[in-house]
């Protein structure tokens, strides 16, 4: 069993390393003031598309894409690193929350590339892949729905009509992550072709222009008060005619292709909660040595030493789980490595979460304003307790697997 780093990896590690500390962090104050005096929210601030194009430039460009996938080949596809060379570049770009954009490495674009790489047509990959590969569109993912517990996604109630050479599509979605970015160019939509189909070949994929007629923005959903800045919109689609050619895959294999765009992009989630996770220990590390109450240093206080202590538990029980599973996908598949990732999602979101409000709370006051990250950072964590399925879902698929051998 080996803990160390390959040549490779640790390779990568520096040049993400080097990018961060030379561009990334000193960015930070200026990415955030440029959103404040723009247009509105969800418009990339000038600064962004500057550190892409050092990045570009510094090689550090689709990152995430993996052999299988199609990277490595030299032509802005990536490297072609494997998922356990990729976790520590994820953990790094967690540390900020608009690094990954720089590197065209966030969701939802990872796991939409990844399937139109995997299972798109020529053209399909000519007219949205190649774009993506390039950091020119941004793309979004509709499958959860208002109206129905998504969690299962069989619920989908949204439904895709073939009349003629042409889809209908129609149907209410929300928290379309990047929907409302204006350099969305397309969005992956999952709905039902066949109602009358077993419950796990009824659903279907289907590519939409996002400035395709028919789509409509009925809210601008904000979390914990925050905007993401591509947007968590509902976007209702009323009789969306769409050629027959965007089918994704074959009909009936949304549910299959559901399945297998989640479990790289749990991967990347869990390192980049670990990020965060890091950070808000740095955060709090800082903050306990600088202040004083009760005559002495908070660090010297008995129950922050707690905090701290726990946080370092936490963070390497995470990382190392989470390292597993992405060594089991690269060796033995997504199948074989179900378990743990449906274990990491719970505990990586739990991580950050648990971290970040600690980190909070010796922060008083200031830790809930807007001086200090660390508000925004909880609001995020939170969110990955439902984010690619709730907690609950993860933990129901890892009892069920526990007991089969028992039932049997």
């Amino acid at each position: 069993m080996e803990f160390g780093f390959s040549e490779t990896t640790q390779e990568w590690r520096e040049r993400v390393q080097a990018f961060m500390d030379e561009r990334v962090f000193p960015a930070e104050a200026d990415y955030y003031a440029q959103i404040e005096a723009g247009p509105g929210p969800h418009h990339p601030p000038p600064i962004l598309e500057e550190l892409k194009a050092e990045a570009r430039a510094r090689g550090l460009w689709n990152l995430f894409l993996p052999p299988e996938s199609g990277g490595g080949e030299g032509d802005g596809t990536g490297p072609g690193l494997t998922n356990l060379e990729y976790a520590p570049l994820a953990e790094q770009m967690g540390w900020v929350g608009f690094a990954s954009e720089t590197m065209n490495c966030s969701a939802p674009d990872t796991g939409n590339m990844e399937l139109l790489s995997r299972f798109g047509t020529e053209a399909q990959k000519e007219r949205w892949l190649a774009p993506l590969l390039a950091g020119e569109i941004r793309s979004g993912f509709s499958m959860t729905e208002p109206d129905v517990a998504s969690s299962d996604a069989t619920n989908v109630q949204s439904r895709i009509v073939r009349d003629g050479d042409h889809y209908v599509v129609n149907g209410r979605k929300w928290f379309t992550t990047g929907g409302l970015d204006p350099r969305c160019g397309v969005l992956i939509f999952m709905g039902k072709t066949d109602p009358g189909a077993d419950v796990y070949h009824q659903q279907s994929m289907i590519l939409v222009p996002r400035d395709h007629p028919g789509i409509k923005v009925n809210n601008d959903i904000s979390v914990f008060g925050y905007h993401d800045r591509g947007g968590h919109p509902e976007l209702v689609f009323e009789d969306v005619r769409v050629p027959a050619d965007h089918l994704l895959g074959g009909e009936g294999d949304g549910f299959r292709l559901a399945q297998e765009r989640l479990g790289p992009g749990r991967i990347h989630h869990c390192m980049r909660a670990i990020g965060l996770s890091e950070r808000a220990l740095q955060l709090m590390c800082l903050r306990a040595v600088e202040r004083h109450a009760f005559g002495k240093a908070l660090a010297q206080q008995g129950v922050v030493q707690d905090w701290i202590a726990e946080a370092r538990i936490r963070i390497e029980q995470t990382r190392l789980l989470v390292y597993k599973a992405a060594w089991m996908m690269d060796t033995a598949g997504n199948k074989s490595a179900r378990t743990e990732i449906a274990a990491i999602k719970v505990a990586a979101a739990e991580l950050a979460t648990w971290v970040s409000d600690r980190a909070i709370q010796l922060y008083g006051g200031g830790g809930v304003s807007q001086v200090f990250p660390l508000a925004h950072m909880y609001a995020h964590a939170r969110t990955l307790h439902l984010a690619d399925g709730p907690d609950e879902v993860h933990k129901m698929t890892i009892a069920r697997r526990e007991l089969r051998p028992y039932a049997e």
